[in-house]
């Protein structure tokens, strides 16, 4: 075993043998939102390393029975929605008692402030003004740095986000289980790692070993994976002395993953096994991703879940995101079909062809148009996102929303504004006469949303409007997408929606 403070990675020319410098011996440091460990402190981790156990869940009281029976129930009813050929996982919200991890009690609030930071992660990323794009966030060092490379700036990724759904996949052989967070907005998948060479959060569950895998291969800096990360994290990859691809995966809420590409088994669902999985296996993990072990991308990139497992179940899935009280699944491959699914066109922008846009057409309350034209909706490009939680509209569609919705609900007391929601009202959705919303896509796609899609309870006796004014993109997100089955056929390039997927 070589010893972790003998680990470097360099960025750049060859360093000649015998010439790489060690850490400074000052103690760690915080300058500018960098972190910088010395070597007394890396002593430390690597002390810590060896002594500690794995880390598991404090609150594992989720019953497996919870799980099954649910997503059982919810198969049953659904089945149309379901294709014979894919591959079908349970999806839990993070805070439903049925979620195979746990998260902090957050107010809702803190739900809509992390929110914040995801739309405008999204904003960021597709803007094209410069002044945004250099906005940028840097990663801390850590024992898979070179002393060269201590302040690369990173590019920032989607806030996580605390809305986010969870399922869990089988790595390595033997396959262990690990819990993971599911996002559209994401392109690699990435699992923490013991030895955990600088730090892990605390997860539901055992770390992923990799020395416990027969399977296990990491992944050189020469392969065309280690070539593409970039496309896939918008951060370059980094090469280890022993010429190991390096990747960095950072999150605009300043989380992020860094660690080492690599390649094992992965299993789901119990269907036969996918060898040479391509994913990252995470050494520095730092950030808001709750107790899960990792994250599933399924992103449109060559590198994401969905590619590499598109050449055995074809290149679509669908998912549908349940209530905190329910069950939903994600399905990976398979087809669909028009008799279940209406269908809008899959669109690409130059923006970012990773992501999922589509064409917004139109918005209706009590089947009453919005009083806005036609070019209002197609004022800013529109994306469908699993990991943000408020639809942002743009500003004149939004307006008009807040604008019918109060007019239809006028007998009813107002409340003051909650955090970034400014329509709200006295009492629970549950208990007004919330007209129906239907927003409408392009060719005639269409999402009837009830009551709990258009409204969200911030407190016992405030409710409020559950869509919010877009920056420089409008975002469908999952309150609005709840307990529908959504369909994303890469193949045909098209978006289906399904009524009654979920509860």
């Amino acid at each position: 075993t070589i010893p972790c403070w003998n680990l470097y990675i360099y960025r750049g020319p060859e360093i000649p043998r015998g010439t790489d410098k060690p850490l400074s011996p000052d103690s760690t440091r915080v300058r500018s939102g960098v972190v910088e460990m010395g070597l007394g402190t890396l002593l430390v981790f690597c002390l810590l390393l060896r002594t500690v156990s794995p880390l598991r869940g404090v609150h594992e009281t989720t019953s497996s029975s919870c799980s099954s029976k649910l997503l059982a129930a919810e198969v049953h009813h659904h089945r149309q929605h379901l294709n014979s050929s894919g591959l079908h996982l349970p999806l839990h919200h993070v805070r439903s008692p049925c979620s195979p991890v746990s998260t902090p009690d957050l107010s809702p609030s803190d739900i809509l402030r992390h929110d914040a930071l995801r739309a405008e992660a999204l904003d960021t990323r597709l803007s094209s003004a410069p002044e945004k794009k250099k906005k940028k966030t840097t990663r801390s060092s850590s024992s898979l740095t070179s002393p060269e490379s201590l302040n690369v700036p990173l590019k920032p990724g989607n806030s996580l986000g605390v809305g986010n759904y969870v399922s869990s996949i089988g790595l390595g052989t033997p396959a262990k289980d690990y819990a993971m967070v599911v996002d559209t907005g994401s392109s690699l998948t990435w699992v923490q790692c013991s030895p955990c060479r600088v730090s892990c959060h605390p997860q539901v569950g055992a770390v992923f070993d990799p020395s416990a895998s027969t399977t296990y291969r990491q992944v050189p800096c020469s392969t065309p994976e280690c070539q593409g990360l970039e496309s896939a994290t918008l951060n370059p990859s980094s090469c280890s002395r022993t010429k190991v691809c390096i990747y960095e995966a950072s999150y605009g809420d300043s989380s992020f993953s860094i660690g080492y590409l690599s390649k094992d088994t992965l299993s789901l669902s119990g269907s036969p096994a996918i060898s040479a999985f391509v994913y990252g296996c995470g050494q520095d993990n730092e950030g808001l991703f709750g107790r899960t072990a990792g994250l599933i991308g399924l992103a449109r990139n060559k590198l994401s879940m969905l590619s590499q497992l598109a050449p055995k179940y074809g290149y679509a899935f669908s998912y549908c995101l349940p209530s905190t009280s329910g069950a939903g699944y994600l399905s990976l491959g398979g087809s669909y079909g028009s008799k279940t699914f209406s269908f809008t066109p899959m669109l690409t922008s130059s923006m970012d062809a990773t992501l999922y846009f589509l064409g917004f057409a139109g918005m209706s309350v009590g089947q009453k148009p919005l009083a806005v034209s036609a070019a209002a909706y197609k004022s800013l490009p529109t994306i469908i996102d699993s990991g943000t939680v408020i639809t942002r509209l743009p500003a004149q569609v939004y307006a008009a929303l807040s604008q019918a919705v109060v007019g239809a609900l006028a007998k009813h007391p107002r409340a003051p504004a909650y955090s970034i929601l400014d329509t709200c009202f006295k009492g629970s959705y549950e208990k007004l006469p919330v007209p129906v919303v239907t927003m409408v896509f392009a060719g005639g796609a269409q999402l009837r949303l009830s009551p709990h899609n258009v409204f969200y309870d911030v407190t016992e006796s405030v409710t409020c409007l559950a869509f919010a004014r877009a920056g420089s993109v409008a975002i469908i997100g999952n309150r609005q997408q709840q307990t529908f089955t959504v369909a994303y056929d890469v193949a045909s390039s098209k978006i289906g929606f399904a009524a009654g997927g979920c509860g």
